[in-house]
């Protein structure tokens, strides 16, 4: 018996009967021979956190807009911190831990420079349309390994492609990273907006915090204990109502006091122009796409626009800005 198998038996002994064992995948679009030591879940874990686009989230903003200090979140450190959140919620409801992690890994792999404004933008230049999560499921289906994708497992992509809060994942595993992605962002970007002065924990209202809790630490106990206590050996992950309408109330709040104007919004403006530049230039100079974008479009028969966007939502913030200064602002020059 092989190592895989032997875990795959652990799996079926120790797991609920509502959890997604990894021995009954509904595999990949690529068959390949399984491993011998790693179960598949496993295996999609370790494909995304060795990708070049999981390495570029260190880059990429995820609120605040070049921030001056080393200790606001990146999106990548937001993608930890999910993938914290969801390791312990399976844990504890004994779900796969390895297909939650996987699919909190994956889940931004797809993100603009520039958070949801570079996000904004591309949509609504692009006549595709754009999505973060549509372009996180691309990235692992075709973008990665020039065009070969990483050939993840079918429950770890639709996971990535319903994180969203209209998403509708078809495992337990899928629905703890979709919460886990709200109670996350909500907290840490709290705690980024008190560092940044914005207002202090006592600004909070208190109809949200009574109920969370009045500490970033207390709400993130809270409401993963809750989650818990409400989905434990059972066919469903959710919140407890008073719970979640709180969580809603203040994912609201922050969406009024912080996502939408004053600092974190500053250079949102100049963000965008940049991001409309870049699109509107390869647009008419796609030639000048890397090879790799450029093999899309004669192999796979992508359009222009595709692409375009595909080159731009990889960039991070530093190699976005370095673009537009080589593609737009004027050099000093001197006579020899």
């Amino acid at each position: 018996m092989t190592v895989r198998e032997s875990l795959e038996r652990l799996e079926e002994q120790y797991l609920s009967p509502y959890a997604a064992l990894s021995s009954n995948t509904s595999g990949r679009d690529k068959p390949e021979p399984l491993c011998d030591i790693r179960p598949e879940y496993q295996r999609d874990r370790d494909r995304i956190l060795h990708c070049k686009a999981f390495r570029r989230l260190k880059h990429k903003t995820q609120v605040f807009l070049a921030p001056e200090g080393d200790h606001y979140r990146t999106r990548l450190t937001h993608t930890l911190e999910v993938a914290q959140i969801s390791r312990t919620i399976a844990k504890s409801l004994r779900l796969n831990e390895s297909l939650t992690e996987a699919i909190a890994l994956g889940h931004d792999l797809g993100h603009t420079p520039f958070g949801h404004s570079g996000e904004a933008v591309l949509d609504k230049i692009c006549d595709q349309g754009f999505s973060h999560y549509t372009q996180s499921v691309r990235v692992v289906e075709v973008l990665e390994k020039d065009g070969r994708g990483l050939n993840l497992t079918k429950e770890v992509r639709d996971g990535i492609l319903n994180h969203r809060t209209a998403g509708r994942p078809s495992t337990l595993e899928g629905c703890i990273v979709r919460l886990s992605d709200k109670i996350a962002y909500i907290n840490h970007d709290i705690d980024d907006a008190i560092r940044a002065k914005i207002f202090m924990e006592q600004d909070l209202p208190l109809k949200y915090t009574n109920v969370l809790g009045h500490s970033v630490r207390d709400r993130l106990n809270n409401m993963i204990y809750d989650i818990i206590q409400q989905s434990l050996d059972k066919p469903q992950i959710s919140m407890s109502p008073g719970m979640e309408e709180a969580m809603k109330g203040l994912r609201t709040w922050m969406f009024e006091n912080v996502y939408s104007g004053g600092i974190a919004k500053t250079e949102e403006g100049k963000a965008q122009q940049l991001v409309r530049a870049l699109y509107e230039y390869y647009m008419a100079h796609v030639e000048e796409l890397p090879q790799e974008y450029l093999r899309m479009m004669a192999d796979r028969k992508e359009t222009k626009a595709r692409v375009v966007c595909d080159y731009i939502a990889g960039m991070s913030d530093i190699y976005a800005i370095d673009k537009f200064e080589e593609l737009f602002v004027p050099k000093a020059w001197k006579i020899l």
